[in-house]
């Protein structure tokens, strides 16, 4: 028989039902997210291991077959990856709608993406690039716009663009015997970071990481070596000025021409140009730097002179240059 000394009856208070209910909830959220990180972490890994894998298929390819399967790899893309293709699109269509059809717009925007997959495939295989055959895959032009600027003894700076294949710019100087360092940024998973770097260096093919210090660039160009920079595109952690580029205001890196002033250094754009399976190296004369005395003028005015050379370039091979980035996205204040 119960009685009330081994019974009790306890209500909780509404205020203690919800305090429990919160602590459940907060119980429960934390332990999907501890899944869902988990998750997140280690898909990362998953296809970071199933790409070297693929990678290393590739690498036993003949290049040419390779870079087939690269190219068609990269229609596929077009199609499956719906974000980049529509940032694609609305670029090319904001730059080249008055003057080509919606179908042209489209046929450049799958090429965009198969020289991408062309460009992975041929990282992939640099280690198989030497003295010996490169050059019966790139074919250089303008060389002695290098070396006269090595002549003047105060550095030079390569400034490529995310262009063909990019990536061959400074394996290039590298196998040509020129010294130097490249710029590049952090991949944001340090895996894919280090094995692009160690293809880089299969050819000795050093980076500075563009959040290092300046110092480091500047002892670069004024022992005289290269400096390679890319350039093209609106980065939000690096400082900039708004130029004209297709006939929008475009924020661009200022560091090219402030380097340049800052050391003497020549500026000479280079582009890596793809043609029926080979690539032809274009290396331009040095831009002609403007001194007006006012710093903030000249950067604009210099930075503009350089954007002009790449918009000329991406004019004549518009399948070419990477139009996934969101290149106009940041804003003039006024």
């Amino acid at each position: 028989m119960l009685s009330s000394k081994n019974f009790s009856l306890v209500v909780p208070f509404p205020g203690q039902i919800r305090g429990k209910l919160a602590t459940s909830l907060t119980t429960i959220t934390n332990y999907y997210i501890v899944i869902w990180f988990m998750r997140y972490k280690y898909r990362r890994y998953f296809l970071y291991y199933l790409g070297r894998a693929f990678a290393f298929l590739i690498y036993l390819l003949p290049l040419r077959a390779g870079v087939r399967i690269a190219a068609f790899l990269g229609k596929c893309a077009y199609f499956v990856l719906e974000k980049y293709r529509k940032i694609a699109i609305e670029n090319l269509t904001k730059v080249f709608g008055k003057e080509k059809a919606a179908k042209e717009i489209r046929r450049i925007a799958r090429k965009v993406f198969e020289n991408l997959g062309k460009t992975a495939c041929e990282a992939i295989n640099f280690p198989k690039l030497n003295e010996k055959n490169i050059d019966s895959f790139v074919k250089i032009e303008g060389i002695d716009n290098v070396d006269r600027s090595f002549a003047r003894g105060k550095g030079t700076i390569i400034l490529a663009s995310h262009f063909g294949n990019w990536e061959l710019v400074g394996l290039i100087f590298r196998i040509k015997g020129y010294p130097g360092v490249t710029i590049g940024r952090r991949i944001y998973f340090y895996k894919y970071d280090n094995y692009l770097n160690s293809l880089r260096r299969s050819h000795d093919v050093n980076v500075i990481y563009r959040d290092e210090s300046p110092r480091k660039m500047l002892k670069v160009l004024k022992e005289n070596k290269i400096l390679g920079i890319v350039a093209d595109q609106d980065v939000d952690s690096v400082d900039g000025v708004f130029v004209n580029f297709f006939g929008f205001p475009a924020h661009t890196p200022a560091g090219p021409v402030a380097l340049a002033k800052a050391s003497g250094a020549s500026i000479v754009p280079v582009f890596m140009i793809r043609k029926n399976g080979h690539h032809v190296f274009k290396i331009e004369k040095p831009i002609e730097l403007v001194d007006t005395g006012n710093k903030e003028a000249d950067l604009i005015i210099n930075t503009q002179k350089w954007s002009d050379v790449v918009e000329s370039y991406i004019r004549l091979y518009p399948e070419q240059w990477v139009w996934i980035h969101r290149r106009w996205k940041t804003r003039e204040a006024n």
